[in-house]
């Protein structure tokens, strides 16, 4: 491992290998649903009984696929690494005390499925661990509970709103050879666009996003040219918008290749999802389904992720804070 420039890593020895995904209804009805492993048909995951406990066998299941798909038990892992938007991340906490696999919780809000590779690969370069399990999960109604209000509520929402995505995923880091292997990681900082708004997360989002791709671009000298696709995790409709505007202003042009999973993860024409999607399962379901399989159909050769988190909590919202944000960024190249 290597430091480059001021916020960011070369990697020589981390491959990705399969991954579980598992999404709720509308998901499923979206554009990527091929690229999922499971699709639940109702928020309650099979008739459980709370939304957390929905939201806990929606990660159980992911990780149950991702051991099976690579054809391991939990005993063969030497530590997982995640998170979620809950309280003190008790998805994680409850459903581990059935694995005996060592754990590190993180929180990075919607970065977290970055996060958790970036801290996860770390002990895979250092030729402590060989195999890491790194992932996240978010769910609709448990998100609206915890930074707005209860879906029970009914209460109405504005255009510049994203929908939390109810997803879970988990993929297995190695230091196996793999077809997809993980060179380098910028890790973000926290910046604050000094936005009051929390139903206006993608815009809030869109500056720690900035940054972060714009010091990845600095610290490794290069361009939006050099990846096939560069792919945000929560800006949605308007915090894309303004991201884009944002480099404009540079002289930057990422009109050719960039999107964010928000968008593509829904049908914005034909779903009511309003600004798009968010949510630590979004980027998740995204770059650990379709990303990863779009890279081993070929479709693409060298990719930039970049998670993006509002990390507030309804207490600084009601004190009138403003809502600070972060984004961490990794590149995903296909091995020939």
């Amino acid at each position: 491992m290597i430091k480059v420039g001021k916020q960011s890593i070369e990697l020589n020895n981390v491959y990705v290998h399969e991954s579980g995904v598992v999404v709720g209804p509308k998901e499923g009805e979206g554009p990527l649903y091929p690229y999922f492993d499971k699709i639940y048909d109702d928020l309650h995951i099979g008739g459980e009984k709370s939304w957390e406990k929905a939201e806990m066998r929606m990660f159980k299941d992911a990780l149950d696929i991702c051991l099976e798909k690579n054809n391991k038990n939990d005993k063969d892992i030497d530590a997982i690494v995640c998170g979620d938007l809950n309280n003190q991340i008790v998805v994680g906490n409850y459903v581990l005390r059935d694995y005996e696999i060592p754990y590190l919780g993180v929180f990075g809000a919607c970065s977290t499925s970055i996060e958790s590779i970036i801290v996860g690969s770390q002990f895979i370069e250092a030729n402590n661990f060989k195999n890491v399990l790194v992932g996240t999960s978010s769910h609709n109604a448990t998100a609206e509970r915890q930074f707005r209000y209860p879906t029970e509520y009914g209460g109405k929402k504005v255009d510049t709103s994203t929908l939390t995505v109810t997803a879970a995923g988990l993929a297995l880091l190695s230091n196996r050879f793999s077809d997809i292997k993980l060179t380098r990681a910028t890790i973000g900082r926290v910046y604050d666009a000094e936005i009051k708004d929390s139903l206006d997360m993608g815009r809030v989002m869109s500056i720690a996003a900035f940054y972060t791709i714009k010091q990845h671009f600095d610290d490794f000298c290069i361009s939006p040219d050099e990846y096939d696709l560069i792919l945000t995790g929560d800006l949605s409709f308007y915090g894309k918008d303004m991201l884009i505007k944002i480099f404009d202003e540079y002289n930057i042009d990422m009109h050719k290749n960039y999107n964010d999973c928000g968008l593509m993860i829904y049908d914005r024409d034909n779903q009511n999802v309003l600004a798009g999607g968010s949510g630590c399962g979004c980027c998740a379901a995204v770059s650990y389904g379709y990303i990863l399989k779009a890279m081993r159909e070929k479709k693409y050769k060298k990719v930039l992720l970049v998670a993006t988190g509002a990390l507030l909590n309804p207490i600084m919202v009601a004190q009138k804070e403003t809502i600070p944000s972060i984004a961490h960024a990794i590149v995903l190249e296909r091995v020939e």
